[in-house]
């Protein structure tokens, strides 16, 4: 796994379409249901995954959009080495884009909740997480946060299909941490 960055969220506390009731607080890559703290894009401080390469680097960009960031939760990543191309079933390495560099301080004390997969059909920002967007969480079994459980479980769900024409890929696997 490869240090990928941070990222601030508002968790939602569920999803529309999720109705397992396992899960209790969505911590998905993707902002489609717990939003990123700010339109921070044009702020142009991310890093080559499209993440940032420390909290303080996301608390300059709340301050300079003009973001309150309380209530929000910050998540540390590490992103899966290979992506998956489920048109052709197959791993291809995985490179930050550049010209943006990647200079990921690791946090101290992260708290491992699960891993996602997410949608990066662009190849640039996370799309949609399909255990959340697209309720795949009601076939597949998640934790608490919409998880999975372990790097192998994903990386053999995806390698079976189970999120075939869920969203257009490639897929990235991302370990998902929660500080302090």
């Amino acid at each position: 796994m490869i240090p990928a960055g941070y990222m601030m969220k508002r968790v939602a506390a569920g999803a529309p379409a999720v109705a397992n009731p396992a899960v209790t607080r969505i911590c998905s890559v993707s902002d489609c249901i717990s939003e990123d703290f700010a339109d921070w894009i044009s702020h142009w401080k991310h890093n080559g995954y499209w993440l940032f390469d420390s909290p303080a680097v996301i608390s300059e960009t709340a301050s300079a959009a003009g973001v309150d960031t309380f209530g929000r939760t910050t998540f540390y990543y590490e992103v899966y080495e290979r992506e998956f191309d489920d048109d052709s079933s197959s791993w291809s390495p995985l490179d930050p884009d550049l010209p943006f560099p990647v200079n990921v301080s690791s946090p101290e004390t992260p708290t491992l909740l699960g891993f996602d997969v997410c949608s990066f059909s662009v190849g640039s920002a996370p799309e949609c997480s399909p255990l959340s967007c697209n309720a795949l969480a009601n076939e597949i079994p998640v934790n608490s946060h919409c998880l999975l459980e372990s790097l192998e479980q994903a990386v053999a769900l995806l390698e079976t299909g189970a999120f075939t024409n869920s969203e257009p890929g490639p897929y990235r696997i991302f370990a998902v941490y929660s500080l302090g």
